[in-house]
């Protein structure tokens, strides 16, 4: 589980998040808000991208401050724009990347970035340049660079925001077919509503923590009051 133990978040003298007590244990969590709310901020503490102000964020019991190399492994991120996070050029060196890194002999290299280039069907592209995949293509090239490491939990900021519907609709199911944890800030509240369970950023804080149907009827309430 990831525990997130009195977080405050302060950027620039501006303070991003305030006094979040959270712990993340659950299959599928979504994570939304409105602009600005801190939820991006948020998921960046949960692998050490970004360090709390304040407390402390422990992945199954060890401190991001102290430990951030190391759980960069067992937390992948996806980041909302895939072409922030492909590295190489072509398809296959991109994916093998951070195993190369970690000196997985290249036999062993290779079988693992065709089993997640066939699982995402992106095997027939393995030798073509990634500039020129589709949007869709792109994003799941990024998830495929992130599940060849293996990690235990998976975070997706706003893996769906650049998509039509039906790249959309591969992305999500892609998440849906994780064995992973998976944490995910979206806007797309059709897309979470058969997650475990939904938190609601607003102002820095967390402003309801339920099952998706209770809190997303919160947050709609509270958006059109606002």
């Amino acid at each position: 589980m990831i525990e997130v133990q009195d977080v405050s978040l302060t950027l620039d003298d501006r303070p991003i998040l305030r006094d979040i007590n959270l712990t993340l244990r659950e299959k599928r969590i979504a994570i939304v808000g409105s602009n600005g709310s801190g939820k991006s901020s948020f998921v960046r503490l949960l692998n050490g991208l970004r360090l709390p102000s304040s407390g402390r964020v422990c992945v199954d019991g060890q401190d991001t401050r102290t430990e951030g190399r190391k759980l960069r492994r067992r937390v992948g991120f996806v980041f909302q724009n895939p072409d922030n996070q492909i590295v190489f050029p072509i398809v296959e060196e991109d994916v093998a990347f951070g195993l190369k890194n970690l000196g997985v002999p290249p036999k062993e290299r290779d079988a693992k970035v065709t089993a997640v280039l066939e699982r995402y069907g992106l095997q027939e592209m393995r030798k073509q340049p990634a500039h020129t995949l589709s949007g869709g293509q792109k994003q799941l090239l990024a998830i495929a660079g992130v599940l060849v490491m293996e990690p235990e939990y998976v975070v997706l900021d706003e893996p769906t925001t650049l998509l039509d519907l039906r790249n959309t609709l591969r992305i999500s199911q892609a998440i849906s077919a994780l064995e992973q944890t998976a944490i995910m800030v979206t806007h797309d509240l059709d897309l979470i509503r058969e997650f475990d369970r939904v938190i609601v950023f607003e102002q820095g804080r967390v402003f309801a923590d339920d099952v998706p149907n209770a809190a997303l009827e919160r947050y709609v309430e509270a958006m059109r009051d606002a």
